[in-house]
């Protein structure tokens, strides 16, 4: 992608996707929390995925600020901001608006309405009991105080997935229940209709699953300071690298090492193309004689190798912020057709009156 993709979308877009929609292609819905820039393990455990779902499915990508606000409440500039953020890091990568659309959640007011819809379809026990939720809760420290847009966020999931009429959705293994209390629905809202009028959608966990932070911390997240953006400086790289988390006990180069819980061999497993040498690097680990250097030494080069055309591709497109909010704006003109399209079918299904 050398320069800029493109100086202004094609308006031939949204007949490129009637066309696509046509050959009956999986659609798959995914997208991120507009809560800031990715990094790498936004990378390994949906973007690599994202850009091979191109052309195998029909694919929408959620620039989701709705959802941000759920715990974001308090600072609604940074969502706001993180919006143009999280395009570009899409773009960066290689996601191409013609190929996949990008739209954003706070415009696509079917997914509000058929939100409410649905929680009439769910009790609030049933929200409470979902393994995700209560893991959230437990983490943010909500204690009895948390936001009521938060606890019905199943719902509203629900409601992103459906208005779309997603049949793949790909989540970490821990957002799995999500997608369950989904089904859920779907089947109760059928069941009252009398015929199927929403798919079911099934969940693929990425074979990469979650990076840790680079402090060895179950979660990376850029506010806790253990990440690497995909925007990192060659400087950021290095430097995060010499601070990752190996083996502790590991004080000399001939002492054998643990793989397990290492955290410079988790981000190799993820990112090192040549993954037979890598079994051959780990052996040699195990058994003594490779020091902690030469295995952060390769991991550097792995991810300067990964992120400098990213980092570059990123650079030219925010020079071009009308062309980041144009592939936004057409992508969501084109996501309201299909969600609004949905609505009118719960709506007419389930008897509501019309005028």
């Amino acid at each position: 992608m050398g320069g800029l993709l493109f100086s202004k979308l094609p308006r031939c877009a949204a007949s490129h996707f009637t066309r696509r929609r046509k050959m009956n292609k999986p659609t798959i819905l995914t997208g991120d929390r507009t809560t800031g820039p990715l990094h790498i393990g936004h990378y390994a455990g949906s973007l690599a995925n994202r850009l091979r779902y191109q052309d195998s499915h029909e694919q929408f990508l959620l620039l989701a600020d709705t959802q941000a606000l759920t715990d974001n409440a308090h600072d609604p500039q940074k969502v706001r901001r993180s919006v143009i953020e999280v395009a570009l890091d899409y773009l960066a990568v290689g996601i191409d608006p013609m190929r996949t659309t990008i739209c954003l959640q706070s415009h696509l007011p079917a997914l509000a309405e058929l939100s409410m819809l649905y929680l009439n379809f769910v009790t609030v026990a049933r929200l409470e009991r979902n393994p995700t939720i209560k893991d959230e809760i437990r983490a943010r420290g909500f204690g009895r105080d948390i936001p009521a847009g938060f606890l019905c966020y199943p719902a509203a999931q629900a409601a992103d997935i459906t208005a779309f009429k997603a049949t793949v959705v790909p989540v970490g293994e821990d957002q799995a229940p999500l997608i369950e209390q989904t089904n859920e629905i779907v089947r109760r809202v059928n069941a009252t209709a009398g015929r199927p009028v929403l798919p079911e959608a099934r969940a693929i966990i990425p074979r990469a699953g979650r990076l840790p932070g680079i402090d060895g911390k179950a979660k990376m997240s850029k506010s806790g300071g253990n990440a690497i953006a995909l925007s990192a400086s060659p400087e950021d790289i290095r430097a995060a690298v010499k601070a990752m988390f190996t083996d502790p006990n590991h004080l000399r180069v001939e002492d054998p090492g643990h793989v397990e819980g290492n955290v410079v061999f988790t981000y190799l497993d993820a990112f090192d193309p040549a993954q037979d040498e890598l079994a051959e690097l780990k052996a040699h680990y195990q058994r003594g004689g490779l020091g902690d250097g030469k295995i952060k030494a390769r991991l550097e080069a792995i991810l300067q190798d990964l992120i400098t055309p990213i980092r570059a591709r990123r650079a030219r497109l925010s020079q071009d912020r009308g062309y980041i909010l144009e592939v936004i704006k057409e992508g969501t003109e084109r996501a309201r057709e299909r969600t609004e399209a949905t609505k009118r079918d719960v709506v007419n299904a389930l008897g509501l009156f019309q005028l």
